[in-house]
């Protein structure tokens, strides 16, 4: 049966599948086929030949427990032998490698795309390299998507099942050994903390590469404040050949917006119930995927876990030639039975970032944080805009509105010493709104150097003209700027059952407007850390009307406050607000 959560859903038509072998890449034509790829074939103009002979089996259905039919690309190893398959779920298109969108995004972050075949969908493994060393690579395009029958429907129940039909179904072929994996970047990570949690039987390993585990949380009300301009972005690739309707995720949120109503309850992953080894890959840099990627990394149920934490942004780490060969020992390990090292990599593998080209990467620890990290308040001085480690008596009141410049106010520590922090920061901030009933408060953690500039780093290969530009209050996913959080007053009240002391967690299913006069406590969860200062050097803490980081993306805005009226921060007395930080004792 197709998922009862799907009478609940909004929808929209889809866009237009444009099948002229160039929009969706060269292999785009829907035909059911076979072909045989030899040694040395280019797929198209700028991409490498192919190192070996392939067998693809192209636009092959597959018939989904409510008979619905999708269509899926395999690339195979020529040979007799029986071979695990990668599967690469997303709404992505399967032959879309090629696709002039994906080939200027990627010459736009200084890539360019001599790295991969053509055959590699977004965000997934390439399938020249894996086929060569032993392993099938599936592509599938997921229900709607081009040619594939049914609606289109974002994360949730119904992609986890089909996941799950589609893995059994691959696990089954008589090419297959019956072992599987997930693996893949964002949309493809995401989707993994789904369909893992489904149990599928011949699911054998997963490898989410940064991925958010929320629909409400992480995506369409980060903080509690509304953000449809991403999502926007995202379902344009929801494109038919068959007139389907997609899931309209911006639609939901003015008809839903409560995070307890059952169409985002739906899309709360529950990694709690994976039980298959996983190989979990973050970075603190990343605005979409970090909180969720970390969250899910703390509840995952996997007595075989990895995780590392790298300093860059998630395709140049995924498609880096060393990750690829450490991945595939990870792979070759458990899908191949190869006896490797595997085993004795380190459970936790963290970064630090210093934003001046001395970070440091690959420190083992047993958990994250690392043992040694312990919790550290640093209260607020509004007289003289400093952090300090004693709360001050009185209360000094720190006024600033939301509806003219600066619209922020700050406050600043110089280090003596080296200091260090790794793990979860967060902002216990005593507020009130003059002039409105709410208030849209984001924080931003940052380094300065010992002459005072805001230090960032980019997290892409390209550092030119147009991603300055981009990325100076913008596309916050390729440049780093430091650990952030936004909160939505109204939607203060925290989850009792999930928010702790290290990391508050909100329920978001009511609206508590303010009063003129009301001061509120608003625990502020701000992203993971792992950032370095030299003695000279000094930590600022930005609380803002505004979204500072800006958007995620180049050419998506940033979401957009409602805010009004002066933000008033309390800073002493019985409203002493604070910056908590995970410092990283010797």
């Amino acid at each position: 049966m197709t998922a009862k959560i799907t009478e609940k859903m909004r929808f929209s038509p889809s866009f237009e599948y444009i099948d002229n072998c160039i929009e969706h890449g060269v292999l785009s034509p829907f035909e059911t086929k076979e072909i045989i790829l030899k040694k040395n074939e280019t797929i198209a103009e700028g991409f490498k030949p192919l190192s070996g002979d392939i067998r693809m089996l192209k636009d092959v259905p597959v018939k989904l427990r409510d008979g619905v039919t999708i269509y899926t690309d395999i690339y195979l190893p020529v040979t007799e032998e029986k071979v695990p398959v990668l599967i690469a779920w997303s709404p992505y298109g399967k032959s879309a490698g090629t696709a002039p969108r994906y080939k200027n995004l990627f010459n736009m972050l200084g890539m360019g795309n001599h790295w991969n075949s053509g055959l590699t969908k977004f965000e997934a493994p390439d399938p020249d390299y894996w086929v060569a060393k032993g392993y099938a690579v599936a592509n599938p395009d997921m229900r709607g998507i081009a040619h594939s029958e049914g609606n289109t429907t974002m994360l949730g129940t119904q992609e986890a099942q089909d996941g799950y039909d589609l893995i059994e179904w691959l696990a089954a072929q008589e090419w297959s050994n019956g072992k599987t994996a997930l693996t893949g970047t964002s949309y493809l990570a995401f989707s993994q903390w789904y369909i893992a949690a489904e149990q599928p039987p011949h699911l054998t390993v997963i490898n989410p590469t940064e991925g958010l585990a929320d629909s409400y949380r992480d995506l369409a009300f980060i903080g509690g404040i509304p953000d449809k301009n991403f999502i926007e972005r995202l379902q344009v690739n929801h494109v038919s050949a068959t007139g389907a309707q997609r899931e309209d995720l911006t639609k939901e949120m003015d008809a839903y917006p409560l995070a307890d109503d059952d169409i985002w309850l739906d899309k709360i992953a529950d990694p709690s119930k994976i039980t298959v080894p996983a190989f979990v890959i973050a970075s603190y840099s990343n605005t979409l995927h970090t909180m969720g990627t970390f969250r899910s990394w703390r509840t995952l149920g996997s007595q075989e876990k990895w995780l590392r934490i790298h300093d860059r942004q998630e395709w140049p780490y995924y498609y880096d030639e060393k990750n690829i060969e450490e991945l595939r020992r990870f792979f070759d390990y458990y899908l191949l039975g190869k006896d490797n090292d595997w085993l004795a990599t380190p459970t936790v593998r963290y970064s630090l970032i210093d934003f001046q080209g001395g970070n440091q990467t690959d420190i083992p620890a047993e958990v994250f944080p690392p043992a040694a990290s312990e919790l550290k308040r640093y209260y607020l001085n509004g007289l003289f805009r400093t952090l300090q480690e004693n709360k001050e008596a009185n209360d000094v009141p720190v006024k600033y509105t939301a509806e003219a410049l600066p619209g922020r106010t700050s406050f600043q520590m110089t280090f003596d010493q080296e200091t260090t922090f790794v793990g979860y920061p967060k902002a216990k901030l005593f507020m009130e709104s003059d002039g409105y009933d709410d208030m849209d408060v984001y924080v931003w953690v940052q380094k300065l150097d010992k002459f005072g500039n805001v230090l960032s780093e980019f997290v892409v290969p390209n550092h030119g003209a147009a991603l300055q530009d981009f990325t100076q209050e913008g596309a916050s996913a390729l440049r780093y700027k430091g650990a952030w959080g936004r909160l939505r007053a109204s939607m203060r009240r925290l989850d009792s059952q999930l928010a702790t002391d290290e990391i508050p967690a909100y329920r978001f299913d009511r609206v508590e407007k303010l009063s003129q006069g009301e001061i509120v406590e608003l625990d502020i969860v701000l992203s993971p850390m792992g950032l370095s200062y030299q003695a000279g050097e000094t930590l600022r803490v930005v609380v803002s009307t505004k979204d500072e980081l800006g958007s995620v993306m180049p050419g998506t805005p940033g979401s957009t406050p409602a805010n009004k009226g002066a933000h008033i921060l309390h800073t002493g007395g019985e409203y002493a607000s604070y910056l908590q930080l995970p410092l990283l004792s010797e």
